[in-house]
């Protein structure tokens, strides 16, 4: 369920944004977490989804690793569904518009805004350099999503805060420079979408090293889930505990709720090991993603087709941009 309850455009339609950082190989957790409410949303309204390479600097020093990065998750989210005839897709590094808007932004951005974000913390923590960039990018976060007069942002709800430091900085621009300036963003927040566990029961992350690609080799990924996802020693013949059961939250993702209800009733009746509950997983988990892989080697064989895809995005994108850049430029006395 989605709780939304924005004031939409002036054209009645909702207009959504959505940033995706490239991070590297995508996982299911990306997958169900993200990439899949995005997909859905671009039947719903105006979409404008981005890749936050910008962001990405900030973790990231590689440009080698940057660049195949971004073109992995260009690849990968049209394979996933993305549609260019129904979402606006680019590149944020296409779009230099946002570096002057998270520049303005800044200039009415208290610093203890940004202390309190958690996220600068969270990395901080994990032994990451601690940047300008790293502890400003709310401020380029924000001019992300202003930029395009967004109505609406999806996040999880361990992500609402960075949301509201949107708000936040929209609000102290109007009120310095005119009560129209921006609006105010609301966000989408999932209440009924589950972490995905990973393979060790873990919250699913790379970081963990408990990850299951969404477009992994065969045999190694079957191999994956075989070794990783560590099962008890219940005998075959016995029934299997369902509770915290990692092949069942990951089965269900996957399999229809026929398929769900009888892998549920052979762990409460026993005769059936976590040998052949493994391979069920891994079947639904590859038959999941079977048109997705398909539509991957097609893209991967037209590389002139997603080069199309960013380059009209990034022209649409940078209409919305600099008309909003006009606007703010004028009221804060630039123009």
């Amino acid at each position: 369920m989605l709780c939304l309850a924005p004031t939409p455009n002036s054209n009645s339609t909702m207009r959504f944004l959505t940033g995706l950082q490239p991070s590297g190989q995508l996982h299911i957790g990306n997958f169900f977490g993200a990439i899949l409410p995005a997909v859905q949303l671009q039947h719903q309204g105006e979409a404008f989804y981005f890749i936050a390479n910008y962001h990405a600097m900030t973790t990231m020093a590689s440009p080698q690793t940057l660049r195949e990065n971004t073109r992995s998750l260009a690849v990968d989210f049209l394979a996933c569904g993305l549609d260019p005839q129904k979402a606006v897709f680019f590149e944020q590094s296409a779009v230099p518009e946002v570096n002057e808007l998270a520049w303005i932004l800044s200039t009415v951005c208290p610093m203890g805004l940004l202390e309190r974000c958690h996220s600068y913390k969270e990395k901080m923590a994990r032994g990451i350099a601690a940047t300008h960039a790293l502890f400003a990018y709310p401020a380029l976060m924000a001019a992300d999503i202003l930029l395009y007069n967004s109505d609406a942002v999806p996040v999880g709800k361990d992500q609402k805060q960075h949301l509201e430091v949107t708000r936040d900085l929209a609000g102290k621009m109007n009120d310095t420079f005119g009560p129209d300036l921006f609006k105010l963003p609301e966000p989408i927040i999932s209440e009924s979408t589950a972490i995905v566990p990973g393979l060790d029961g873990q919250k699913m992350s790379k970081s963990y090293g408990n990850a299951l690609p969404i477009f992994g080799d065969e045999k190694e990924t079957r191999k994956l889930i075989n070794k990783k996802i560590i099962t008890d020693t219940t005998p075959l013949e016995a029934p299997k505990p369902t509770d915290h059961s990692i092949i069942l939250a990951l089965y269900k993702l996957f399999a229809s709720p026929q398929d769900y209800d009888t892998m549920l009733a052979r762990h409460r009746s026993g005769g059936f090991g976590y040998g052949q509950f493994k391979k069920d997983l891994f079947e639904a988990y590859w038959e999941y993603f079977r048109s997705a892989r398909e539509k991957r080697a097609w893209l991967l064989a037209h590389p002139e087709y997603v080069d199309d895809v960013l380059s009209a995005g990034a022209s649409r994108a940078r209409e919305e941009a600099s008309q909003t850049l006009s606007r703010v430029r004028r009221a804060v006395g630039l123009a």
